[in-house]
């Protein structure tokens, strides 16, 4: 009951998950695709992608843009650390240049 209260009284939580299942329709629908990973390596990994393309949106960074900026930024990391500051809740969308055409 305690948990009910909490949301009634504060006005900036959400009594339901629209951005949550908006934000993972695109999974949903393409379901049966994910079943052809070829390896559960390969789905690991189509999990990880996609978390962080979903994650750069959440906080304003245009995807395409941010995994291009970050596979760059991979192969200079010296730390675990540095790690981290790639992560897209670090990130300014305004570090992130536009690509050269």
């Amino acid at each position: 009951m305690d948990r009910l209260t909490c949301c009634v009284q504060d006005g900036r939580l959400l009594l339901e998950n629209n951005l949550v299942e908006n934000a993972i329709r695109q999974f949903v629908l393409g379901r049966k695709n994910w079943l052809f990973s070829g390896h559960p390596k390969g789905a690991d990994a189509s999990a990880a992608i996609n978390s962080l393309i979903e994650t750069a949106k959440a906080n304003g960074l245009e995807p395409y843009l941010y995994l291009r900026y970050i596979f760059g930024q991979l192969p200079l990391i010296g730390d675990p650390e540095g790690y981290k500051k790639l992560l897209p809740q670090h990130l300014d969308p305004a570090a992130l240049s536009a690509p050269a055409c």
